[in-house]
């Protein structure tokens, strides 16, 4: 015989309204963060908010709402008080010992739900590096067993105390995956150096976590990546082939969505992986059209983008989900090219890639070149990553006078490569 009854956590969640506010009020961003708990499996079952001029640095708000966090958690059963707001560790420790449960805050829930979502073994080892950078000064009295046996005798100082033991088996650890990840980003680089010898044009869809970047990387490619109608569906990055207008070809990377107050731990740790971010050659920023919130979300990503390198890199902000927009709903002002569509539907798909097409063509130069009968490979690499507009026999007849537009990569390594054939 098996239970049915709903075994989920209950959590009761909590957030400050400060008087300088912020890109989003208390209210939405509490239900953002009602949001990645369902995400996380946790039954919400209240919410509270206080507003408060500075925070308390024992326990981040008073002793009167905490009061009343307390009695919520008693008379609603709850397990979990969830806070809006990363604690410190001293005032995690206090909370816990006030409120008498489980007191975890906005980045250890994120990075949870990254932990249940990473499935490659570079997205697993990026998780790991950002849970222990993130546990490393909240190591009090704690036991932790990482996988390591403890060492024989001789192997610890004789006045060791068992915290000591746990952040130097952390530290260890950390040292490491950062040695395994520098071996994974070593094997990234690789790959995109020969997608560099092949030359594509890279474009990386970005955007606010749940904004549709899966569904129009589906639309676009039919890469049948993993939709669901949650935030963080997917988390490790996948790269797809898009044929663009004129037989052009272009790499389409699906990076992982970024969110208001995003761990600076999970930056750190995801470098590598959002490097394909600042070295795409166009940014395709997916905006979900439909929300009340959409010109912050905008604000949040561009300041992820700014912090990444990437705030100069062409774009194209893509308002999707135009089947649920409000007839009376304006979209947000933005700078540069835009696009309305709607991903699930396929509305708008075929304009946009014809956006696209239009932006890369712009990037790209006039190339003059002759080209030897026996070096089809690079007639082939300028028709597949930019368009020719100019072929014919030479005077000679042992070679073909092309004229070009292509990415200034491509044309580059063309002249590379007959110059060192000569």
């Amino acid at each position: 015989m098996h239970s049915t009854a709903d075994t989920r956590e209950r959590a009761v969640l909590v957030a400050i309204e400060r008087q300088k506010g912020g890109l989003l009020d208390a209210e939405e961003s509490l239900r953002e963060l009602a949001s990645l708990a369902t995400t996380d499996g946790l039954e919400v079952a209240a919410s509270a908010v206080q507003a408060i001029k500075r925070p308390h640095p024992r326990t981040l708000i008073g002793s009167g709402k905490i009061e009343e966090i307390r009695q919520l958690v008693e008379t609603l059963g709850a397990q979990v008080v969830l806070f809006d707001d990363e604690l410190t560790p001293v005032q995690q420790r206090n909370l816990e010992g006030l409120l008498c449960v489980k007191v975890i805050d906005r980045t250890q829930l994120i990075l949870d739900i990254f932990a249940q979502r990473a499935t490659t073994q570079e997205g697993k080892l990026q998780v790991e590096l950002a849970q222990l950078q993130y546990l490393m000064p909240r190591l009090t009295r704690q036991w932790l067993h990482l996988s390591r046996q403890r060492g024989g005798v001789g192997t610890r100082g004789p006045g060791e105390t068992q915290l000591e033991v746990d952040r130097r088996r952390v530290r260890e650890r950390i040292a490491l995956l950062r040695r395994r990840l520098e071996q994974v980003t070593r094997t990234r680089t690789l790959h995109r150096v020969k997608r560099a010898k092949v030359p594509y044009p890279v474009i990386a869809l970005v955007g606010y976590t749940n904004a549709g970047k899966s569904t129009l990387m589906n639309a676009l490619t039919e890469a049948e990546v993993l939709v669901e109608d949650k935030l963080f569906a997917t988390l490790d990055p996948t790269v797809r082939m898009l044929r663009l207008p004129e037989g052009v070809e272009a790499m389409l990377v699906d990076t992982v969505g970024f969110i208001h107050k995003l761990p600076h731990d999970f930056v750190d740790a995801f470098k590598s992986t959002l490097e394909e971010v600042s070295s795409a050659s166009l940014l395709v920023h997916v905006v979900d059209g439909s929300h009340a919130r959409a010109a912050e979300h905008i604000e949040v990503v561009d300041g992820v983008l700014a912090e990444l390198g990437a705030a100069e890199t062409p774009r194209i902000t893509v308002f999707n989900k135009a089947d649920q927009r409000p007839m009376d709903m304006l979209l947000p002002p933005v700078e540069g090219p835009t696009c309305e569509i709607s991903a699930v539907r396929g509305e708008g798909i075929d304009r946009l890639v014809r956006q696209i097409g239009t932006l890369l063509a712009a990037q790209q130069e006039r190339l003059q070149v002759t080209i030897p009968m026996e070096r089809a490979d690079l007639m082939a690499a300028l028709h597949r990553s930019g368009r020719v507009v100019e072929e014919e026999l030479d005077e000679t007849d042992t070679g073909f006078r092309v004229v070009a537009y292509v990415p200034a990569s491509v044309a580059g390594r063309i002249r590379k490569e007959l110059a060192s054939a000569c």
